[in-house]
C-alpha cells in the first residue's frame, strides 16, 4: 500500500467518526426536543418515542418534536428523519402540519417559546466552566 492509499484510508476513518459525532448530536437533540414537545402538550415522553403511531396526542407531540428539530437545531428533513427512525417524507408531513397549526395564536406563542429555548441550549458536552473530558487537571476544589 503507498502512502495515498493509507492517507486515503485515514481520512475515510476521521469522516466517519465525524459522521458518528454528528448523528450522536443529531439522536441527542432529538430526544431533547422530544422530551421538551412531551412536556409542553402533557404527553408522556414514553407515548412520543414510541415506534408506533400511538394515540393523536402522542402523534402530534411527535410531530412537534420533529419540527422543532428541524427549525431550532437547523437540521435537515433528512438528519432530522434518521434521528427520529421515521421516513423524510414523514418529517416534512409533520414540519407542514405543524406550520400549519400555527395559524392559532395561541399554539404560535407556544412554538415561539420551545423555538427559544431549544436554540438556547448549549451544544452536547460542552458546558462553560466544567473541564473538559479529556483528563485535564480540575481547579482545586472542583470536583465532578
Amino acid at each position: 500500500m503507498d502512502i495515498l492509499q493509507a492517507r486515503g484510508g485515514e481520512g475515510r476513518a476521521r469522516e466517519d467518526r465525524a459522521g458518528e459525532d454528528r448523528a450522536g448530536e443529531d439522536r441527542a437533540r432529538a430526544q431533547l426536543a422530544r422530551q421538551a414537545a412531551a412536556f409542553s402538550l402533557g404527553v408522556p415522553v414514553e407515548a412520543v418515542q414510541a415506534s408506533g403511531r400511538g394515540t393523536a396526542a402522542a402523534a402530534q407531540a411527535r410531530q412537534v418534536a420533529m419540527y422543532l428539530a428541524h427549525i431550532a437545531f437547523e437540521m435537515s428533513l433528512a438528519r432530522v428523519a434518521l434521528a427520529f427512525g421515521r421516513d423524510r417524507s414523514t418529517v416534512a408531513y409533520a414540519c407542514h402540519k405543524v406550520e400549519d397549526m400555527r395559524d392559532d395564536p395561541a399554539f404560535d406563542a407556544r412554538m415561539d417559546d420551545l423555538e427559544t429555548s431549544l436554540r438556547a441550549m448549549p451544544a452536547p458536552g460542552r458546558i462553560v466552566g466544567m473541564p473538559a473530558r479529556t483528563g485535564a487537571p480540575v481547579a482545586a476544589g472542583m470536583s465532578w
